[in-house]
C-alpha cells in the first residue's frame, strides 16, 4: 500500500508570497523556503515586512483570490486521489490555503495557522507542529504505508528524507546542488511516468 505526500505552492500551485511581492511591489516579499531554510527566520522576517508596510491578512488574501494552479495540477492530483492515498503538506496557513486547495478539488491538506490581531494585522503563526512535514510521513509509515514524497525547497527535505522514494520536483538550482541524491524531475508527465510503476495501475 503506497501514500504519497507533496508541498503546495511551487508544486501545484505558484509562490505565494512571490506573487505578494509582485502586486505590492515590495521586493522585501519575494523570498520563500527555496532562499531561506530556516522557516522561523522566514516567517519572522516576513511579519517585520508586512508590519512596516501596515500589510493585514485581507490584503494578502486578496493576491490569493487571483492565483490559479499551474497548467495541469488539477488533472495531476485528480489522478492521485483516484489512484493512491494523497496528502498535500505544506507549510502555508488555514488563512490562505482555502482558495487554492478549491481549484485543486480539495485533496487533503495538513498546514499550520497564523495568528492575527482584531485589526486583522499577522503578529505571529502557530506551528501544527514541529517537522510537520516530516511527521506526516512518519505517521503514515507507522501505519504500514510505502511513502513517495515530493517537494521543491528546503523545509521539504527532511520529508523527502523520511520518505521510501523522494523526487526534488522542479527545485531551484540551490536546493538541487545542496542535495543531490535526490532525483529531479520537472513536469508533471514526467513525474507521473515516475510514479505509474509504484502504483501498477494508470
Amino acid at each position: 500500500m503506497h501514500a504519497v505526500c507533496s508541498d503546495l505552492e511551487g508544486v501545484w500551485v505558484p509562490e505565494v508570497w512571490i506573487n505578494v511581492s509582485l502586486k505590492t511591489g515590495i521586493e522585501d516579499l519575494k523570498y520563500t523556503t527555496r532562499d531561506i531554510k530556516d522557516y522561523d527566520e522566514l516567517m519572522r522576517y516576513r511579519i517585520k515586512i508586512l508590519k512596516q508596510h501596515g500589510l493585514k491578512l485581507k490584503d494578502i488574501q486578496n493576491v490569493i483570490a487571483t492565483i490559479r494552479p499551474l497548467d495541469g495540477a488539477p488533472e495531476m492530483v485528480s489522478w492521485l486521489k483516484k489512484v493512491t492515498r494523497f496528502i498535500v503538506v505544506s507549510d502555508t496557513f488555514v488563512e490562505f490555503a482555502s482558495p487554492l486547495i478549491q481549484q485543486l478539488d480539495w485533496p487533503t491538506l495538513f498546514c499550520h495557522s497564523l495568528v492575527v490581531d482584531e485589526e486583522g494585522n499577522i503578529t505571529g503563526y502557530a506551528l501544527r507542529q514541529k517537522d510537520s512535514k516530516k511527521k506526516v510521513v512518519q505517521a503514515l509509515r507507522s501505519l504500514n504505508y510505502q511513502v513517495i514524497a515530493f517537494g521543491d525547497s528546503y523545509n521539504d527535505i527532511s520529508m523527502l528524507q523520511e520518505a521510501d522514494n523522494a523526487i526534488l520536483y522542479n527545485p531551484p538550482e540551490n536546493v538541487v546542488d545542496d542535495y543531490p541524491q535526490f532525483p529531479v524531475i520537472h513536469d508533471y508527465t514526467e513525474l507521473k511516468k515516475y510514479l505509474l510503476p509504484h502504483f501498477g495501475t494508470g
